[in-house]
């Protein structure tokens, strides 16, 4: 493992001769790792490391500044005499006044270190991001300080200080969010300034940290080792300091250090028991049968989908070094076969109760901006505080299935969002929030191939109700294929998604009967149920409802209940309406006719 120092800090020292100012951001509230005089690493807050840093190269000493509390030198080496003398020296006011604060006292104390004559001296101004009310729009006194600084980083000079003597600044640092929180004018294309970002710590700082507190938790070396190597995998993305606070987390909850990778889980979704590890196993392995209840005719992709939970269950062949979610399924074929109903079905089979997923309809994302509901509006814009939909509803319910309907009406620009999601496993909100997707189940459905475009832009089948399953299957998954690599320009998209491509089949005669009959007795069963009577169909009659509902199967089991509300719903209610049956009534069909105005079941009160 390398001992170099940290890209940031290396870039620090290296300017520090060549630079009078610097502005730090990114990673700016994150610990930072420094070598201790024993070879090992200790974690500090960012002002520890720029102190240790500055004086390691000479400089006597760093002044800290906040629009909080004004000035301090924290890491003062002498007595308070000396640092009252010092203070005095630096024209740095002795009484947390209301003058303390003010812009016009920043101004004389910078202007005095940074034109300091003795030894080499440093102020830091932290929280910079938050000195300006605006930095696009400064009112006077900020205007005219930063022209002071601006003024200052050109014309200052390096002094020699030392044996044997070296060249030195006395240098000024912001910290700030980014670099854009400061005036353009006096950082874009300013010589004398350089910008340092920090990025978030790699898996050799992340290992850094992480060694020596589990070596201490565990009995052998070997042992320590391999929980390390699968703590610093699974902490992909995250700062030191979550490291920290998972450690904390894990200790407080009494979590073995061999389970960290619960405490990891935990930390990121905020919930203590694992819904996926209390799924009753008894129930997923009796799974085809319950969802082929509800869901007729695609025996091939309840399999699929069933055997993609029990992966998602188990965990195998997931990687500890993202949080991906625990499965990714998207669901084509015609309209009305059951896409929709299995993603329902699958999360009553998971969490018992088919209402617990989060669904969204992706017609309603079509325009460019759309994305912005998705995942909230970006800072300065309306609704910026409210967050994202979808960010929302997986921070509250992390444990879900996450079904994204007619993905392909989506705007292109969205899909970008979904590359996060299945390579991360995480997106972050408008307002800068991590939403972990690792314990969500997505599955998205779409009509991709079953109709295309011709060369003038106009629709045709691609496939029909005459096409065995082969072909069906065959043709839509080569048109998907077509649209994501050459419409769409994402194959990388296709690529997440993989082999668990799920084709749906037409709905065909003997299915449609199966469908019919189900929702026949689950309508009448209804009726019964509510208004207090028996209710006794002729089966000469529902056997015509049945001819009648599907005759014509193009629109899946949508148009046979489409069939059923217009020639069963509506005239079973004329009918009811017109005995006006009581609680206890026993009701016959007497036959069923069609005249000019629909379809008439005729009824009789026993």
């Amino acid at each position: 493992m390398k001992d170099a120092k940290v890209r940031w800090l290396q870039d620090f020292r290296r300017f520090l001769p060549l630079k009078s100012q610097f502005i730090l951001s990114g990673n700016i509230k994150d610990f930072q790792l420094i070598k201790n005089d024993f070879g090992s690493y200790s974690w500090h807050r960012l002002e520890n490391a720029i102190d240790a840093e500055l004086k390691s190269t000479g400089y006597k000493h760093v002044v800290y500044y906040n629009p909080m509390s004004g000035f301090d030198i924290p890491f003062f080496l002498g007595n308070p005499e000396e640092k009252k003398a010092l203070f005095q020296k630096l024209h740095i006011p002795l009484q947390q006044d209301d003058i303390y604060h003010n812009l016009q006292t920043f101004n004389i104390v910078l202007q005095t270190i940074v034109n300091y004559p003795n030894e080499p001296i440093a102020l830091v101004v932290d929280f910079a991001s938050q000195f300006l009310m605006n930095a696009e729009n400064l009112i006077k006194a900020e205007h005219d300080t930063f022209s002071l600084t601006h003024i200052l980083s050109q014309t200052t000079e390096t002094k020699p200080y030392g044996q044997p003597p070296k060249p030195f600044y006395n240098t000024v640092i912001w910290i700030v969010d980014k670099e854009g929180d400061l005036p353009d004018w006096m950082v874009v294309n300013n010589p004398k300034i350089r910008h340092i970002p920090i990025g978030k710590p790699d898996h050799i700082a992340r290992r850094r940290l992480v060694d020596p507190i589990v070596e201490s938790l565990c009995e052998t070396k070997t042992e320590a080792k391999r929980i390390a190597t699968d703590f610093v995998d699974e902490t992909e993305g995250l700062l030191l300091l979550d490291l920290v606070a998972i450690i904390e987390l894990a200790r407080s909850e009494s979590i073995h250090i061999s389970l960290i990778a619960d405490a990891v889980r935990r930390y990121k979704v905020g919930v203590t028991e694992d819904p996926w590890v209390k799924i009753d196993r008894e129930k997923i392995e009796n799974g085809e049968a319950f969802i082929r209840k509800r869901v007729k005719g695609q025996d091939h992709s309840v399999q699929h989908m069933v055997d993609i939970v029990k992966r998602a269950i188990t965990g195998v062949g997931s990687s500890k070094r993202n949080n991906r979610p625990r499965g990714v399924v998207f669901l084509a074929g015609p309209t009305g076969v059951g896409k929709t109903e299995l993603a329902k079905t699958l999360t009553s089979l998971l969490f018992g109760d088919e209402s617990a997923y989060i669904r969204f309809d992706m017609s309603e994302f079509s325009a460019e901006h759309s994305d912005q509901r998705l995942i909230g509006a970006p800072p300065g814009y309306v609704g910026y505080d409210l967050g994202g939909e979808l960010t929302n509803a997986v921070r509250e319910k992390p444990f879900s299935v996450v079904l994204f309907d007619e993905i392909e009406k989506a705007h292109p620009r969205i899909l970008d969002k979904f590359l996060q999601i299945l390579d991360d496993g995480v997106l972050t909100s408008g307002r800068g929030d991590k939403v972990y997707f690792s314990e969500t189940l997505i599955v998205f459905t779409s009509n991709l191939g079953i109709y295309k475009k011709s060369a003038t832009g106009e629709r045709f089948p691609n496939v029909t109700y005459e096409d065995n399953f082969e072909t069906v299957e065959k043709k839509v998954r080569n048109e998907i294929e077509r649209y994501f690599k050459f419409d769409l320009n994402r194959p990388e998209l296709l690529n997440r998604i993989g082999d668990n491509i799920i084709v749906f089949d037409y709905i065909r005669k003997d299915v449609g009967k199966m469908i019919f009959n189900m929702m026949i007795e689950n309508h009448i069963n209804a009726i019964q149920k509510q208004l207090g009577i028996s209710l006794h169909i002729q089966e000469d009659v529902i056997h015509t409802l049945e001819e009648l509902s599907i005759k014509d199967l193009n629109n899946g089991g949508r148009g046979i209940r489409n069939k059923i509300e217009y020639h069963f719903i509506t005239p079973i209610s004329r009918a009811l309406f017109s005995i006006n049956p009581v609680k206890g009534d026993v009701v016959e069909s007497k036959g069923i006719s069609f005249e000019n105005k629909g379809t008439t079941i005729n009824l009789i009160k026993k």
